[in-house]
Parts: C-alpha cells; sequence; structure tokens
C-alpha cells in the first residue's frame, strides 16, 4: 500500500514525464506536494524505489522511470502536473552479473542500470579496481586480478574498468554506496561529464568534471557535501563515467 504522499508523487512523476519525456526535478515535486525540503522527498523516492513502482536512471540528469500504476490509483494530477502525451522510453537493459569475487554490486550518457537477471556467459570481463570515494577522495585501490562481467553492448571502443562506490555525494546523480560504476579510460572529458579524478596524483574521486577559468571544479551531486576547486595542475582525468551496476 502506498501512503498519500507516495501515491501522489508518483502520479506527478508519471504525468510530468508523459508530457515533457523527463521526470520533474526535486524542487517541482518539492513544491507540488507542499513539503518543506527536498529531503522528504528523498524519502517519498526511496519508499517508491523500494516497492518497485519507479526505478532511478544513474548518470542522467532527473531521471526516473515508472516501472508500474497501482491499480486502484486514481491519477488525478498533482499540482503543476501537465496534460499527459507521449515521451521517450529511457534506455534499460536488464541483466545479470556475476558478483565481485566472492559477490559485485547521470551529461548524461547512455544511462544503463543493471540488475541481476540474465548476463553470465556472454559478458566481457572488466578489472574491478577496488573501492573509490564518491563522498570524500581516497586512494583509488586497483587489483587486476579482480574482475566483474559486463555486457557488451554497455561498452564502445576503448579500455574500460569497474570502481566499487563508496560514500553518497553523487546520490542526486543516482550514484549510490555499493554501486559498481563502468569507466572509460581517458585523459579528457567534456565540461560536465562525470568523471575519476586523480587529485595530487595520488588520491582518486568520481565527480562531476567542471573548468571555471583557470581553475578545475569537482562537484558533488549532494547538497551536503562541499564543491571542491583545485588548480589545473593538480587534477588529472583517469576515466569517464559510462555505465552502471546494481544489485538488489
Amino acid at each position: 500500500m502506498l501512503t498519500r504522499k507516495q501515491r501522489e508523487l508518483l502520479v506527478f512523476i508519471n504525468r510530468r514525464i508523459e508530457s515533457d519525456g523527463v521526470s520533474p526535478s526535486f524542487d517541482e515535486m518539492k513544491e507540488a506536494l507542499n513539503l518543506k525540503s527536498k529531503s522528504g522527498i528523498h524519502r517519498l523516492i526511496t519508499a517508491l524505489e523500494e516497492r518497485q513502482f519507479i526505478r532511478r536512471l544513474p548518470h542522467r540528469a532527473r531521471a526516473l522511470e515508472i516501472l508500474r500504476l497501482p491499480e486502484d490509483l486514481n491519477p488525478a494530477p498533482a499540482r503543476g502536473a501537465q496534460p499527459m502525451a507521449k515521451g521517450f522510453a529511457p534506455n534499460v537493459i536488464a541483466g545479470n552479473f556475476p558478483v565481485r569475487s566472492p559477490e559485485p554490486e547521470p551529461p548524461e550518457e547512455a544511462a544503463v542500470p543493471q540488475t541481476p537477471a540474465a548476463a553470465g556467459a556472454s559478458g566481457i570481463e572488466l578489472p574491478l579496481f577496488g573501492r573509490i570515494a564518491a563522498g570524500t577522495p581516497i586512494e583509488a585501490l586497483r587489483d587486476p586480478n579482480v574482475t566483474i562481467s559486463v555486457p557488451p553492448s554497455m561498452l564502445g571502443g576503448g579500455d574500460h574498468y569497474a570502481l566499487e562506490i563508496d560514500g553518497d555525494s553523487m546520490i542526486e546523480a543516482g550514484i549510490f554506496d555499493g554501486d559498481t560504476v563502468i569507466i572509460k579510460q581517458c585523459d579528457t572529458a567534456e565540461n560536465g561529464a562525470i568523471v575519476v579524478a586523480l587529485v595530487d596524483g595520488q588520491e582518486a574521486t568520481l565527480k562531476r568534471l567542471r573548468r571555471k577559468g583557470d581553475s578545475i571544479a569537482l562537484e558533488p551531486a549532494n547538497v551536503t557535501h562541499k564543491i571542491q576547486i583545485y588548480g589545473p595542475d593538480r587534477v588529472k582525468v583517469q576515466g569517464r563515467l559510462v555505465g552502471l551496476l546494481r544489485s538488489y
């Protein structure tokens, strides 16, 4: 069963996706439901996701997918909702991925969240380079002996590797503690891309890259975390985010 606020938010998100092709922002949701803070929206979104009514699509701004609506739900629009219209269909690939030994787990480009369902022998083995902080920089852990299987459709040209997320600084981009991100190796990235950045030659962090004059800003996707600003000689791009795996 859904609470009144959960039902209201579900209808609002569904109508906005149908009319605009994208889900509403957290600020729009907060205003539509007359809530005082976005933390209440976070809780409602999490509750709807746990009940399998919605799914968050990482690496895309404002990316939510409606999985189902309750049969008894009266789809009366929440305040600010728009008339329904055909919108886009998110590109989501279902898969079953061998877990990191002994278990595994956004620009925004081809966001392809994967869940344990059916990949197996057809997957490509990528090295899993330990845990990277999505909250504060930590030294990158590299263990080439540990691998994870990834569907070929997630990968383009070039070399790739996987990293486990440790922290919550990218939750508003749909990247959570325990997720495994797929990184394409590169030494440069467009402004606004989510990248693995090496700070001072020894600490790695996953953040959104912003160039501001002669400085480089590494932006979190969590209002409780601060933007980190460095000189250009202190930050080197180690790769760009192209996919995400998650165990439920």
